[in-house]
């Protein structure tokens, strides 16, 4: 039976379908377990279903099982252990046996950029949907979360009736995540919406299945979570949809910094002012250092390349300029950091050699360990080829840091980073660098010169204290 389009409700009523294990209510797995699956996986096992989560890493899972999360995000260790121990949860490699388990099958896997283009590298959902597909031995669901070109659904139905017997009935839907990284738990446990794109009344009332603990804690928490039923194609863009929006967003304000930056302008009024707009919002009006980590970026670029591929490049042009206005903070730091040692850029850029500079700050944003495309890491990287003596310290990134970018200094503290620097870099709003004592750091370094990179500082405090302060969009 067709599903009506479109269907946006914050009460559902939907049909009550049978799993086909049996089960009172569906058995879920989650297909990769890295910072997306584990969350997820996790996460619904704390909503009371039985769980299973596959990856191909013999070591991811064998951590997972001992109550070992791979990454750090806040909460997600206690419940973790809590629902390992409840018996609801528990990791395996074994495809078959995650094939036998479940009713709904997320897919949770990377989808990152081609090395050879812009375009979605999309190999890892190929091989798990058909791993997954050429083991299925009843009906199941196999749900795409991981972000996707728009089309790729379709695809994925094509590969799933390629692999399985018609008999079964396996069946194809899309549901989009929206996590955010320090704040996942509660994006999982209390979303502000779900999407389903579905085909039919059983996909439609299993994914609702599959989603009930989700609303009944909202019930009990008095909240409602809006469900927007539609279709495959519109499931797949909302999540692209709603990155590039957040990306323009940011770069905007960030080619506002540009303009005060010139003018003598100050950024920081100017998105307060606009923000109390309520057209406009003061949410991500913040100027500073851009967007990074393993979304955004990849998303934006991913999304223009499928726009061209169907024809409708040019209704997205506009986000290469996004890209391009992200790209250019990062060199922007560079400068603000010869300026404020005295140094001259020639056409190869500053040369800073002699000078010791501390960076404050490696992953993309705070309380995540998360170095992917990290602006933070990116511009170390830049002040280190410029031939600055780089020391960097971060509360969570460091082991990442150092795996990425092995060359740089890396320190145990805020004390140690900065102890004879020349320059402070605060490139990552972590409160270890919003409420550090301007006044202790200064007795540390040798030159009391900060960039703020985030403008997150209270620049008055700074200032007071003795240090030369220079913050992006800011006179």
């Amino acid at each position: 039976m067709t599903i009506p389009y479109p269907n946006t409700q914050p009460v559902p009523a939907i049909a009550a379908v049978t799993p086909p294990s049996g089960a009172s209510r569906p058995r879920v797995t989650f297909l990769g377990t890295g910072y997306l699956g584990a969350t997820y996986a996790i996460c619904y096992a704390e909503l009371g279903y039985e769980v299973l989560g596959f990856d191909v890493d013999a070591d991811k899972i064998a951590k997972l099982n001992a109550g070992e999360v791979p990454i750090h995000e806040p909460g997600l260790d206690e419940l973790l252990r809590r629902n390992l121990a409840a018996g609801r949860l528990r990791f395996s490699t074994d495809i078959a046996e995650t094939a036998a388990f479940g009713d709904v099958h997320f897919i949770c896997v990377g989808t990152p950029q081609r090395a050879d283009g812009m375009g979605a590298d999309l190999s890892y959902v190929e091989a798990s949907v058909t791993s997954l597909a050429q083991h299925l031995t009843r009906k199941a669901l196999i749900v795409g979360k991981s972000t996707v070109p728009v089309g790729t659904a379709e695809w994925v139905e094509q590969l799933v009736g390629k692999h399985t017997p018609a008999d079964l009935g396996v069946e194809v839907a899309w549901s989009p995540e929206f996590l955010q990284e320090g704040f996942a738990v509660d994006d999982v446990l209390r979303p502000n919406r779900i999407v389903v794109g579905v085909k039919s009344e059983w996909a439609n009332g299993m994914l609702y299945a599959a989603h009930k603990g989700v609303f009944d804690l909202a019930a009990t928490e008095d909240r409602e979570v809006p469900l927007v039923v539609t279709d495959f194609a519109t499931a797949e863009l909302v999540k692209v949809a709603a990155n590039a929006f957040l990306a323009t967003k940011i770069s905007f304000i960030n080619a506002m910094a540009e303009v005060c930056e010139a003018s003598s302008g100050d950024v920081t009024q100017l998105a307060r002012a606009i923000g109390y707009d309520p057209r406009i919002g003061n949410r991500f009006l913040q100027a500073g250092l851009g967007f990074g980590g393993a979304c955004l970026p990849k998303d934006i670029r991913a999304f223009q390349a499928r726009a061209q591929e169907l024809g409708a490049g040019e209704a997205l042009r506009f986000l290469h300029e996004v890209d391009l206005i992200n790209l250019r903070r990062r060199t922007r730091v560079l400068q603000l950091a010869a300026d404020l040692l005295g140094r001259r850029s020639g056409p190869a850029g500053p040369d800073l050699s002699g000078t010791r500079i501390a960076v404050l700050g490696a992953t993309f944003k705070p309380n995540t360990d998360d170095v992917r495309d990290a602006p933070a890491l990116a511009v170390a990287a830049l002040l280190h080829k410029a031939g600055a003596d780089v020391h960097v310290y971060d509360p969570q990134g460091m082991d990442n840091a150092r795996r990425a970018v092995p060359e740089l200094s890396y320190e145990a503290d805020i004390a140690e980073a900065v102890t004879g620097a020349d320059l402070v870099c605060v490139l990552t709003e972590w409160a270890d660098f919003r409420n550090a004592d301007p006044g202790l750091l200064g007795d540390l370094v040798a030159g009391r010169r900060v960039v703020d990179a985030r403008n997150c500082l209270d620049s008055a405090l700074w200032t007071q204290a003795g240090w030369e302060y220079r913050g992006m969009g800011r006179p």
